[in-house]
């Protein structure tokens, strides 16, 4: 993610939340992983024949235990209300990323950034390692765009959450003072992150 998913349409974000149908998302042979924070437990069901590189890559770093001590660092409120955004979950530090993956953008999905949605971070198409995000509420502006100037890509959608939508409305109304780097971003960096104690498949 180019970590600035808030601020690019906020017009669109301002949708109202659409609900999550399990049995539209959850059969039983799609992979699902469970992760556990200090807030709670969010499980998310893989789309892992429509978004096969993508999920590929984030099972990757699940199987290696490369997020067991990672942390959600970012808290994106949507400007027009604060219970409406995205977090944002890192690797732990000590695990090194793998190489970049190609880009599946929501046009080769049909895949959507709706309430619950799992997306894979990345700053140009084609530079997405390990950093993720879960909608807290409906992201239209995420999703690929084309025909649009400059960055019309979007965010690769992968999965939906299933259980725990609540842990991602908690973690998202923590307090976010943290420092950041990133100018834009400020207002959006948790204090403390929230700690990832673990992340398995289920």
């Amino acid at each position: 993610m180019r970590d600035t998913p808030i601020g690019r349409r906020s017009l669109l974000g301002a949708a109202g939340l659409l609900a999550v149908s399990e049995p539209s998302w959850a059969a039983a042979d799609k992979p699902r992983v469970k992760i556990t924070t200090n807030h709670g437990s969010i499980t998310v069901v893989l789309e892992d024949r429509r978004a096969p590189l993508t999920c590929a890559n984030f099972l990757r770093y699940v199987d290696a235990g490369g997020y067991d001590g990672g942390r959600f660092f970012r808290a994106a409120k949507a400007p027009w209300d604060p219970t409406q955004g995205q977090i944002v979950g890192t690797t732990n530090p000590k695990h090194h990323p793998y190489p970049p993956i190609a880009h599946e953008s929501t046009t080769m999905t049909g895949l959507r950034h709706l309430t619950g949605t799992i997306s894979l971070g990345r700053f140009e198409p084609g530079s997405a390692t390990c950093n993720f995000f879960i909608c807290a509420s409906p992201q239209p502006y995420l999703d690929a765009h084309p025909g649009e100037k400059g960055d019309n890509q979007g965010y690769a959608a992968f999965g939906q959450v299933v259980s725990g939508l609540s842990v991602v409305k908690k973690i998202l109304s923590l307090p976010a003072n943290g420092k950041t780097s990133f100018p834009e971003q400020k207002g959006q960096w948790l204090d403390p992150p929230v700690p990832i104690l673990s992340m398995k498949r289920v």
